[in-house]
């Protein structure tokens, strides 16, 4: 059989991103994600925000059947999400993001959205606090932003009419060199499965507000 592709219902509609969105579990697996759209969905994904801007997230898109076998045995509590979707994306997270600090900030002076003077500036306040911060706190900073642009992720596919499921059960300690990544370079955050339900996910109870929130 082939695979189905070509883009699903997509929609601007900020309640239906947002307030139906589900964890779905099984997709239907004739469901194929062109590469190119995926490419699209990354890129709206990466427009999160960062501290200073340093964008330390790295994806790894799992959608080849290839990859998908380097994947299950790493993922067996989530095997039917893994085999089904469209894709799986491994969010890590790039302990040596400081090497774009120059990048970076050059590249805002450059397309005009920096003045020099503000990127000099900012230069001389962030370089001397990467260069102290100690690795338990980068990581606190590096685990806040990759969370950031993995919601954003499951939103921005949701737009184009996917669905998703954030997974935690997997292999953290082998992932990366299984799919030669440098293990000690890039740190595992979360698998995002993506694709279209084959089968609806689950409504879930929410804390009431007067619950989760304190008021100063």
């Amino acid at each position: 059989m082939s695979n189905m592709t070509g883009k699903f219902h997509t929609t601007n509609d900020f309640n239906e991103i947002v307030l139906e969105r589900r964890s779905v579990k099984v997709y239907d697996p004739e469901v194929k994600i062109s590469r190119e759209e995926l490419t699209e969905i990354l890129a709206e994904a990466s427009r999160a925000p960062s501290s200073v801007n340093m964008q330390p997230w790295r994806f790894l898109v799992i959608d080849s059947a290839e990859g998908k076998a380097k994947l299950a045995p790493l993922a067996a509590f989530n095997q039917t999400q893994a085999l089904t979707s469209s894709a799986v994306i491994a969010i890590f997270y790039d302990t040596n993001n400081v090497e774009y600090m120059d990048e970076i900030f050059g590249k805002a002076v450059e397309l005009g959205y920096m003045p020099r003077e503000v990127m000099e500036m900012q230069l001389q306040q962030v370089k001397p606090y990467y260069a102290k911060i100690s690795a338990s706190d980068l990581r606190d900073v590096n685990l806040i932003d990759s969370g950031l642009v993995a919601m954003q992720l499951m939103l921005v596919a949701r737009a184009h009419g996917y669905d998703t499921n954030p997974m935690a059960g997997y292999d953290k300690e082998h992932i990366a060199e299984v799919f030669g990544l440098d293990k000690e370079r890039f740190q595992p955050v979360m698998l995002i499965s993506i694709g279209k339900a084959a089968k609806e996910g689950y409504p879930s109870y929410r804390l009431p507000v007067d619950t989760i929130t304190t008021w100063a």
